[in-house]
């Protein structure tokens, strides 16, 4: 995995962007080589950044890893390749983007970068509707229900909606369907409660009239 680049000892360190195990490995060299403009073959600058420009799962692995056994660039590389070429064997397909959820900790945003990310893989292409469509089968129920309405928007006005349901819940002027739904059953306990509670006192006076007459009377044996 050769890396062809031409850099000056007063360059500042690139910005990379970072991988996090998911993506072409080798899409991911070769942007870091490119990122690395001027290092050419000096492999062992580019073995000691290239560990910057990892994040998530990538790291963790890297960090594993026994680096001494690598003397050259080409060895990293090749190794690196090897473990993340899964990624470009399993393909998802159109059923497996209706389970890609919105993580807590993610934006709306970004999770609609991702959930596009991965659909621009499915094999074949997706047509901008069906895409959409597919998008919406996604979402939690919150989300499903304000966007519906906007089904046959471009995705990108889908996912501008999505951020807009979002700062709705974080100000608390919409509801989450989870807490709409345990404040709507705390409801109809609490009435049931009181419903159940008239129809055991009005059973009660029943069977005490059936007995002693109506209240107030007393009911003689023949």
């Amino acid at each position: 995995m050769t890396c062809v680049c031409f850099l000056t000892s007063n360059c500042l360190m690139p910005k990379f962007d970072l991988y996090d195990g998911h993506g072409d490995p080798v899409a991911v060299l070769r942007g870091y080589c490119t990122k690395m403009r001027g290092a050419g073959r000096k492999d062992k600058l580019l073995m000691m950044y290239f560990s910057q420009s990892l994040s998530g799962a990538a790291l963790e692995w890297y960090t594993r890893q026994d680096v001494s056994k690598w003397y050259a660039w080409d060895d990293m590389a090749q190794v690196f390749a090897r473990h993340f070429q899964y990624n470009i064997k399993i393909v998802p397909d159109r059923m497996c983007l209706t389970k890609i959820e919105k993580k807590p900790n993610k934006s709306f945003r970004k999770y609609g970068l991702r959930w596009r990310e991965q659909a621009a893989r499915v094999n074949p292409p997706m047509e901008e509707k069906e895409m959409v469509e597919y998008f919406f089968q996604a979402q939690e129920l919150t989300y499903f229900g304000h966007l519906i309405t906007d089904i046959g928007r471009p995705f990108n006005d889908v996912v501008k909606i999505g951020e807009m349901v979002e700062d709705g819940l974080k100000s608390s002027k919409i509801m989450s369907y989870y807490a709409l739904k345990a404040t709507t059953q705390a409801i109809q306990n609490d009435k049931g409660s009181l419903l159940g509670q008239k129809e055991h006192d009005d059973v009660a006076m029943v069977v005490l009239e059936s007995r002693h007459g109506p209240k107030g009377t007393h009911m003689e044996n023949k």
